[in-house]
């Protein structure tokens, strides 16, 4: 899709501005594009939707945050969802180490990152262009990969192993026309030191050394507390409790990086109940929750026109403070409530709850069997004794799904 826009701007270029049929066509196939990445929204939407728990679709949102690429144009979210489907959604019950490597080195994730700007300062190709400023070493990856993808900000690593660790993913690099993620002639020769580990020595760095690495920086320690802590906070508390921390580090350091494992002490953990709606709901997990309540499935979410499906779903995240596809920078999304319950974010919610449900489905539920079906035994006594006085079925419908319970889980 990126190439053939860009040879239709390229053709649309040498016929210049008054030619027509090269312009139509660069529109049309913006439009397509555009058409496709929403499409591709709304499938996430959709397999949320369906997902019978809620939880494998959970941890996808999960790893897609924790490994954040911004798409902010209609290449850049074709090339996100790709991502999600390529490089995390394989790996949420597999090693942790191989959603590491299938992460950083997508090409999402290197051109989000600015990676095919890397080049190695004595690389093949830096001795034969060395007048040209564009090349030279750019450790965004290497920086992201130790602090915000394995061993946190606050481990213990210097600026030098940083430096070091970008200097060995130098041949790492994506071009449009090309299928080859590893370029030797970019890559700095010689060994590179990250960690007190030596890696690579036999002339340029090659895509086994960088696997090396990425292998390591998975088992280390820092890792297993800072995936550990990560989890935690997404799924239990703003304020995690240590002894769950540290049970899931353990988990994770016994099994070797098996996420399969340490979903299952997810799962299973008691703070599951003692910190229950201690979590404010994100916008794309309260549409979603919501969705589910109303008895929509992912089929019919499928089938919205591209219109409604902005209206109705994509452009109300917005509005509550979470732009789809473009979180603030790669640490992606914050976690604490007072960024997601703001008077605004709540305005938006309570709107989206007012007018939205009847034109997804104009033969509302019953506000009292959404209110068992969303919220069982836990809904509390307020919202039991508000929700049978509604004047209306809109009414009922909108006090559940903007009331504080299911704002939380």
């Amino acid at each position: 899709m990126r190439s053939r826009l860009a040879k239709l701007k390229r053709n649309q270029k040498k016929g210049g501005k008054d030619d027509k049929g090269a312009s139509e066509a660069v529109k049309k196939e913006r439009r397509r594009a555009n058409q496709r990445a929403q499409k591709e929204a709304l499938r996430r939407i959709a397999r949320a939707v369906d997902d019978p728990f809620g939880f494998g679709e959970r941890l996808v949102q999960f790893w897609a945050d924790h490994f954040t690429i911004a798409g902010n144009n209609t290449d850049r979210r074709l090339m996100a969802a790709a991502y999600v489907n390529e490089a995390i959604r394989p790996h949420i019950s597999g090693k942790f180490a191989d959603m590491l490597f299938a992460a950083e080195t997508h090409p999402g994730m290197l051109v989000y990152l600015n990676q095919d700007r890397s080049v190695g300062p004595n690389s093949r190709l830096a001795r034969r262009k060395k007048d040209e400023r564009t090349l030279g070493l750019n450790e965004n990856l290497a920086r992201e990969m130790i602090e915000l993808h394995s061993l946190g900000v606050g481990a213990d690593y210097t600026q030098e192993d940083v430096r070091q660790l970008a200097k060995l993913l130098t041949g790492l690099v994506y071009t449009p026309r090309r299928d080859k993620r590893f370029q030797p002639n970019r890559a700095e020769p010689g060994a590179e030191t990250v960690l007190g580990q030596s890696y690579g020595g036999d002339g340029p760095a090659k895509l086994r050394d960088i696997r090396a690495v990425i292998g390591d920086l998975a088992r280390h320690p820092a890792t297993a507390q800072h995936l550990a802590r990560k989890l935690v906070t997404h799924f239990i508390s703003d304020e995690p409790p240590q002894p769950m921390v540290d049970r899931l580090a353990a988990v994770y350091t016994d099994s070797d990086g098996d996420l399969s494992a340490v979903n299952a002490a997810l799962v299973e953990a008691p703070e599951l109940e003692t910190h229950f709606r201690s979590k404010v709901r994100q916008p794309f997990d309260f549409i979603v929750t919501s969705l589910r309540g109303l008895g929509i499935t992912g089929e019919q979410v499928m089938a919205l026109k591209p219109g409604q499906a902005y209206r109705w779903l994509i452009q109300p995240m917005t509005s509550m403070g979470q732009k789809w596809g473009q979180p603030d920078g790669p640490n992606g999304w914050p976690e604490a409530a007072e960024n997601w319950a703001t008077p605004q974010g709540l305005a938006a919610r309570i709107d989206w709850a007012m007018r939205i449900p009847p034109k997804l489905r104009p033969d509302l539920p019953d506000p009292r069997q959404l209110l068992q079906a969303a919220l069982g035994d836990t809904a509390s006594e307020a919202l039991q004794w508000a929700v049978p006085k509604a004047e209306s079925t809109q009414e009922g419908i909108a006090i559940v799904l903007a009331s504080a319970d299911f704002n939380r889980r």
